[in-house]
């Protein structure tokens, strides 16, 4: 139980990664506020921790508001007593290239992914500091430390992860607040799925090739949550600032 007491907020929390971290935090003994745009998926996985012996609420949000991160982590703090540990997972991606890519779309990627965390993190900080510290961990991306094509919305934003997390662990780290983020390459999830869909390719095929790398295979979602357990753990104490790749040796 590296978790036991631990109060915890998983954004993205209802799919994939998401999922499988929300339950494995419980499974540490963390109580998990499970947080998802969609309310009926975030509660069953809510339902699914409790089911299993472990503390979970579940709670819609819009991760890009401000009024929905202040009303998250007040729900929180009144079901938990506090919050220890965030995971800012919450993420979209766009596969289109600068040209085909509208204001818009731009626009919502840099706000589930990067305007996000900016809120989280102006909202939690505070609450962590008056803790005596706290574990905040972002969901990067091999795209947010290397190239990736006809998709530069989100490399641009996975890139802005991977830096404002640098800057938060120096902001912060005084305070006992640690900072990292976790970097996944490609991970059997929906949102793998969804690329292929929006690049129009054969799935299978374009499964075949996320697994062309050293291990030859793609990640699984649990293998990414217990990354993200131990940086939220004491058992990573002295890491902070970190770009933790979870990738298969992708980028190597």
């Amino acid at each position: 139980m590296r978790l036991e007491n631990k109060k915890a907020i998983v954004t993205g929390g209802a799919g994939g990664i998401g999922r499988a971290t929300s339950i494995a935090l419980a499974a540490e003994g963390a109580s998990v506020a499970v947080v998802d745009l969609n309310a009926e998926a975030a509660e069953a996985v809510a339902a699914e921790i409790r089911e299993a012996g472990g503390t979970a609420v579940a709670i819609s949000a819009d991760v890009a508001s401000e009024p929905d991160i202040e009303r998250v982590i007040a729900t929180a703090v009144a079901e938990f007593g506090g919050v220890d540990v965030v995971f800012n997972n919450a993420g979209i991606i766009r596969r289109t290239t600068a040209v085909e890519t509208t204001v818009e779309e731009w626009d919502r990627v840099f706000g589930v992914n990067v305007r996000s965390i900016f809120l989280m993190c102006k909202h939690i900080v505070p609450i962590m500091e008056a803790a005596g510290g706290g574990s905040i961990i972002n969901t990067g991306s091999g795209w947010g430390l290397k190239g990736g094509g006809q998709a530069i919305s989100y490399c641009a934003s996975k890139g802005a992860v991977v830096n404002m997390t640098r800057a938060l662990a120096i902001d912060h780290g005084p305070a006992g607040i640690r900072v990292n983020s976790v970097n996944p390459g490609d991970v059997n999830t929906g949102m793998l799925r969804e690329e292929a869909r929006q690049l129009s390719q054969d799935t299978n095929a374009f499964l075949a090739e996320a697994a062309d790398r050293p291990l030859r295979r793609m990640g699984e979602p649990h293998e990414v949550a217990q990354a993200v357990v131990w940086l939220a753990s004491d058992d990573s104490s002295y890491v902070t600032g970190s770009a933790l790749v979870v990738d298969g040796g992708g980028i190597a």
